[in-house]
């Protein structure tokens, strides 16, 4: 890959907000310097919700990707496939290696195969099944197969069976850190309805705008301000002991057998914004 070369990172969530709060820092990172990141919500969002559902609830949840879209300046796509009920089947892994193939993107970042939500779970079996195949021109032969395999990533999570998240990529976010959460707000249904009521902590949510952002940014920086201190030590080895010891958010990724193994020069170079050696 020439330095010069623009990058094409494709995200799968499962549901809409979900890429946000995993990828949205390193989406405007990439974004600041020119490179080209869609993020796709593989099921359409319509049960998220303790009041309103089906339709209804769909519109509003993809209203909300485009605002959070136009926030982070990308691509939004959503699947209209029922929230709890994705399953890795046939016909929607071949959704998935369109998808892929259409874009053509550098990096693939999904949820890991192994998580307590079944979305999440076929997810990353879907991408796992779709990854190798996007090189095979007689499957789904109608779209152009890729040459290459895209370098796959993991979002982070906190399950370990079969086996633990492990920190290959940790990259430091605090610089568009107040832009993420706005991005994050943007997904209203979520973050001031459903996961507070979801916690047992509705009733803590403000009614004023200024005070739910500001309720929202207090619990988004302790979020990834934990995830930076479970990952000083991979910020220590990309960035530095200096500059690591004072980040304060981080989003982090596990890289995946499943797609290209980059090298530590592949990584500088698909994480342009890290520090060159």
């Amino acid at each position: 890959m020439a330095e010069a070369e623009t990058l094409r990172i494709l995200v799968f969530g499962a549901h809409p907000d979900d890429s946000d709060l995993r990828v949205g820092g390193c989406a405007m990172l990439y974004r600041r310097l020119g490179h080209v990141v869609k993020f796709i919500s593989v099921t359409n969002g319509d049960t998220g919700h303790y009041s309103i559902g089906g339709g209804a609830l769909a519109r509003r949840r993809f209203e909300e990707t485009q605002a959070a879209a136009a926030v982070a300046d990308i691509e939004y796509e959503v699947f209209d496939i029922h929230n709890g009920e994705l399953v890795p089947d046939i016909p929607t892994r071949k959704m998935v290696i369109r998808a892929i193939r259409e874009f053509v993107p550098d990096v693939v970042v999904c949820h890991r195969a192994n998580d307590y939500h079944p979305d999440h779970r076929a997810v990353g079996q879907l991408v796992h099944d779709a990854i190798y195949i996007c090189l095979v021109p007689n499957m789904v032969a109608l779209t152009e197969p890729m040459h290459q395999t895209p370098v796959l990533l993991y979002t982070e999570d906190a399950f370990t069976d079969p086996a633990p998240f492990r920190i290959d990529v940790a990259i430091d976010i605090e610089e568009v850190l107040e832009r993420k959460i706005d991005m994050v707000a943007c997904h209203v249904s979520q973050v001031y309805e459903w996961l507070p009521w979801a916690d047992g902590v509705l009733d803590e949510v403000p009614d004023g705008a200024a005070e739910r952002r500001e309720w929202l940014g207090t619990r988004m920086r302790k979020r990834f301000g934990n995830t930076a201190e479970r990952s000083r030590e991979k910020l220590a080895a990309l960035y530095g002991p200096d500059h690591s010891a004072g980040v304060q958010a981080a989003e982090v990724f596990m890289i995946s057998e499943y797609g290209r193994k980059p090298s530590e020069d592949d990584i500088r170079q698909l994480f342009p914004f890290l520090p060159r050696q």
